[in-house]
């Protein structure tokens, strides 16, 4: 028999409780990381001018797109990245602020593909971006916060590679080849595809420009054709300590028509799901997106909620880590108030108003309950603590949850009690 409850629809999400928990861990970490770095949050809408998205974006982008006619007769798409959008307001903005723009967003996109492990129709990025400095030290410090962001989800040597290339060298290929800079996206794409597309196949498509399958693997692994900035960058992110995470690779082009120079990609070390994140340098795209008022180098990256994610759950001590945060931030209070004597629940209503106005999550029983299933409420909302307010008011019971170890206090401490008591371990957080 078919259910009449209604289902999000496909490639969107319902967050439960533990599902927001989840997520503001990743945003939390995001955000610690990007201002550890020095870098400022902005925000762009979710609703956009189609046309924003179609100016240089290519790829498969426009077939990708949220898109529809508004009330007011506007042709408008619900973002499905966050560059161009950031592109128009620094276009705007950029006299305001000092250069470099070190901004970052954490937001939500939306794509028409199809849903798939590490793929949805909404979903939430982390974007970084660098505008006003042409060097390949912002490349570096991109790559360098994307680094820093891996391990600070508790991911270490060897979980993870940052593979990085460069677009300008396949441009000096292609004109070597003789390639027509209106068929240089097309070309570009093959590259885009060496790892996915069928051998045979990329031998037929890469015959029209001249060229084999062979002579293009080799140029990918040939290490001399990487480009100056390549090198700098490597030896800037050598002198971080974080040389050992980067690897050349020149099959890394990206699919977005905007980039121009050093593009990376962020891969997990067995390669088993799709890029963790990617982004790279888009010099034009501001210039593009102002009708050429305002030219801008720009480089930037994006990485978003669910591959993260994934990539957490299979990893052991990432996982673990994102458990102990959960453990300490996701329970619905820190203390639960346990009222065996209906008698005393005003003097428990003061307590909860008192802990609550000091900082401190509290819950308790809306109605009449036995203890038993007070304390049964304590443990199935994580409560660190449960008070104990009985016949023996003013003194109260203070029970540590997770150790079943009872003390006992003066009401009138049980503020500075319980605070400091917060600021202590109670042993080890996960079984």
């Amino acid at each position: 028999m078919a259910s009449n409850v209604f289902q999000a629809l496909p490639g969107f999400r319902d967050f439960t409780p533990r599902e927001c928990a989840v997520r503001n861990y990743l945003f939390e970490t995001w955000r610690g990381v990007a201002r550890r770095c020095g870098f400022v949050e902005y925000e762009t809408p979710i609703l956009e001018d189609t046309a924003l998205y179609l100016k240089k974006s290519g790829g498969e982008l426009s077939s990708q797109l949220f898109r529809f006619e508004d009330q007011g007769g506007r042709d408008v798409t619900l973002r499905p990245e966050v560059t161009a959008s950031l592109a128009r307001i620094a276009a705007v903005e950029q006299r305001q602020y000092p250069k470099p723009l070190k901004w970052f967003e954490i937001g939500q996109c939306f794509r028409y593909e199809k849903p798939q492990k590490g793929r949805g129709r909404e979903f939430h990025q982390f974007n970084v971006d660098i505008l006003g400095e042409a060097g390949p030290g912002a490349d570096a410090e991109l790559i360098a916060l994307a680094i820093e962001t891996m391990l600070s989800f508790g991911f270490v040597a060897g979980d993870f590679v940052v593979r990085v290339s460069d677009r300008n060298a396949w441009l000096k290929f292609a004109e070597s080849k003789d390639v027509d800079d209106a068929r240089m996206a097309e070309f570009l794409g093959l590259v885009d595809k060496l790892e996915r597309e069928k051998p045979e196949v990329l031998t037929a498509k890469l015959a029209a420009f001249g060229m084999t399958l062979e002579e293009v693997k080799a140029f990918v692994a040939n290490p001399a054709n990487a480009s100056e900035a390549y090198d700098a960058i490597r030896a800037d992110l050598t002198a971080r300590g974080f040389g050992a995470f980067v690897e050349l690779d020149l099959s890394i082009v990206r699919g977005l028509a905007y980039y121009t120079g050093v593009v990376f990609e962020v891969f997990d070390s067995k390669k088993s799901m799709r890029a963790v994140a990617g982004g790279g340098r888009y010099d034009t795209l501001v210039k593009t997106i102002s009708d050429g008022a305002v030219d801008m180098p720009a480089t930037g990256f994006a990485m978003g909620d669910y591959v993260i994610r994934n990539l957490i759950e299979e990893t052991t001590h990432a996982a673990m880590q994102m458990e102990v945060w959960l453990q300490r931030n996701a329970a619905g209070c820190e203390v639960y108030m346990v009222v065996p004597d209906a008698a005393r629940r005003d003097d428990a209503l003061k307590l909860v108003t008192d802990l609550r106005r000091a900082g401190v999550s509290v819950d308790l029983p809306l109605s009449d309950a036995k203890v038993p299933k007070q304390f049964q409420a304590a443990e199935k909302c994580g409560a660190r603590f449960a008070v104990v307010i009985g016949q023996e008011f003013p003194q109260v019971k203070i029970k540590t949850l997770s150790s079943r170890t009872e003390e006992e206090c003066d009401a009138a401490s049980l503020v500075e009690w319980i605070k400091q008591r917060l600021t202590e371990p109670d042993g080890p957080l996960l079984a």
